[in-house]
């Protein structure tokens, strides 16, 4: 199983989003507070819809919280700082691929503590981001590639 951890998150519909593709594709959906909106917030549910409810999701306090419940948990921030291209790491069943909040990203001391392993979306020249919920599902539908979907039709 594949994990998306979302740090910070801000945008319910973009929330709701990532949560329904985790659902699709069997993946645990981590939340790293402060979330800036209730997890009831309409804008999540609808774009969450009825998935929501079959969701695997796990809520922590602050990245020290998640480090902590997850102390082996092999990390994959994806940044625009990332070292490396999304297609060129190789991601392990059971790692966890982070992604930062809406307005500004994973904090730079964090993506710092994984050198190896942080990754980057190409983009255009003077283009910020993309929506975080596309990125989930860029990086996301890489490495299950990588692992030939597992028990995906």
């Amino acid at each position: 199983m594949l994990n998306i951890v979302l740090y910070e998150p801000e945008k319910p519909a973009n929330t709701g989003n990532i949560g329904r593709t985790c659902v699709a594709v069997g993946a645990k959906l981590h939340l790293i507070e402060p979330v800036s909106f209730s997890l009831s917030d309409s804008h999540l549910k609808r774009a969450g819809m009825y998935h929501w409810k079959m969701l695997e999701v796990e809520r922590y306090a602050d990245f020290g919280d998640f480090l902590e419940r997850n102390p082996s948990a092999q990390i994959f921030p994806v940044e625009t700082s990332g070292k490396r291209l999304y297609t060129k790491a190789s991601y392990p069943d059971g790692c966890f691929l982070l992604f930062g909040k809406e307005s500004s990203g994973i904090p730079q001391e964090i993506v710092d503590r994984y050198p190896d392993t942080s990754v980057r979306i190409p983009m255009r020249k003077g283009v910020i981001s993309m929506n975080l919920s596309d990125c989930v599902s860029v990086v996301l539908y890489e490495a299950l590639r990588q692992q030939n979907f597992p028990d995906l039709d």
